[in-house]
């Protein structure tokens, strides 16, 4: 059975949570819950929880400003939070998950199923690396953390040629010709991708502008790339695309 704590300003929101998690987790065991960041470092180095669910927006210290806070961080997070805002896109290059408030039962189910089910590969350290990174660093944003059949990888996003959908997966392939299966589909990878660097010419396919080799004329036309390959280019998209790259 995982331990688990709440971090939440908010009573209602504490309330709210614990219960769905006493309803629906019978795999997870409540063990604390704190009403700030302060108070949250202090549970959280007395106890040492399996897994913090964090509020992000607290008065004082919000949830990233805890997290720094903290030395030894060898537990699970889900972040939650009221707010659809900025802070869920470097969530998501972190691969972390997050919980909308209020908090539906299957995400949250989800959630957790991911962390049981992956519980040797803990990588919290390094992926808060990367969410510091897009939260705050003035340098290039150019780290993800990418989740596959098998654990989390973390890798360049200017070593991304080009991304290809393979249902509710996305094989993504690299220059020196190696490619792997990501656990997530080609629509998140197109919400998270800066749209100045990739650029979706086809329903199956985001492709690194910085990797085109050549663009073939046609319907549509075709993009080869500097790798050998060549996608389609969906004859909705051909004009964008021209556009993408100042042609």
């Amino acid at each position: 059975m995982q331990t688990a704590i709440i971090i939440d300003d908010e009573l209602k929101g504490r309330i709210a949570l614990k219960q769905k998690l006493l309803d629906h987790c019978p795999g997870i065991r409540l063990i604390g819950e704190a009403d700030s960041g302060k108070t949250g470092i202090a549970l959280i180095e007395s106890i040492c929880p399996d897994i913090v669910f964090l509020d992000i927006e607290m008065p004082g210290m919000d949830g990233f400003e805890m997290l720094k806070k903290i030395s030894d961080k060898k537990f699970h997070i889900i972040f939650t939070t009221a707010y659809d805002h900025y802070a869920i896109k470097a969530i998501k290059f972190a691969a972390f998950d997050y919980l909308l408030k209020p908090v539906d039962i299957e995400e949250l189910k989800e959630a957790i199923e991911r962390i049981t089910t992956n519980i040797l590969q803990n990588h919290t350290i390094k992926k808060l690396e990367v969410l510091e990174q897009h939260l705050f660093a003035n340098s290039a944003r150019n780290k993800i953390a990418i989740p596959t059949i098998d654990g989390l990888l973390f890798f360049n996003i200017s070593d991304i040629v080009y991304l290809e959908a393979h249902s509710n997966y996305t094989e993504i392939h690299f220059m020196n010709n190696q490619k792997l299966t990501a656990s997530r589909t080609l629509k998140e990878f197109e919400e998270m991708l800066p749209s100045d660097k990739f650029f979706r010419p086809h329903h199956s396919y985001i492709i690194n502008l910085d990797y085109i080799k050549r663009y073939i004329r046609g319907d549509g036309g075709q993009i080869e790339l500097q790798n050998g390959s060549v996608v389609s280019v969906s004859r909705s998209k051909k004009d964008e695309f021209l556009k993408a790259i100042g042609y």
